[in-house]
């Protein structure tokens, strides 16, 4: 493997990591919420990262090296973190805005690696191609969150036909 392609591997390398945290996270929100349409939302989610780390796996591979397949620690901390505070808040909310933080965060880390001049253009082009679908999970996300938030940023509240309280 030459050094060319070392930061190729490493850039990949990296997304792949955060692109595997990314589908534990929304797994484990699937697991959290009460709602069905957002389980459903947020499995659907999980298997699409799943293909784009899949993808990038294949990249790394083609450029003669092992890809990452595994998420970070630091993640499974964060995720340990979130249910704990959940379990406490039981929030819809909570769960939404979670997930939209890392959205926040692998988005920014893709346009990152966009702008990485020291990255080949074959590499760039995978980049961009697992970009849009990451941009695509952000921007529903972030949608829902604000949804969620209401016109004066504070949720929205109904009840379930059996009287209990759910966040929109």
């Amino acid at each position: 493997m030459s050094d060319a392609n070392r930061h190729d591997i490493d850039a990949l390398n990296s997304l792949i990591e955060t692109t595997l945290d990314s589908a534990d996270g929304y797994e484990e929100a699937a697991k959290e919420t009460d709602v069905a349409a957002y389980r459903d939302r947020f499995v659907k989610r999980a298997g699409e990262r799943r293909r784009v780390a899949a993808d990038l796996q294949t990249a790394v591979r083609g450029l003669g090296a092992t890809p990452e397949d595994d998420g970070s620690i630091l993640a499974k901390a964060h995720r340990a973190f979130l249910d704990v505070k959940h379990a406490l808040l039981r929030d819809e909310q909570a769960v939404v805005n979670s997930v939209e933080n890392g959205e926040d965060f692998i988005k920014g880390k893709f346009e990152r690696a966009l702008e990485d001049d020291k990255v080949s253009a074959t590499t760039r082009e995978v980049i961009r191609r697992a970009y849009l679908t990451i941009k695509d999970g952000h921007d529903e996300m972030r949608d829902l969150k604000h949804a969620l938030e209401g016109a004066d940023g504070r949720p929205v509240t109904t009840t379930t036909p059996d009287g209990r309280p759910l966040s929109m």
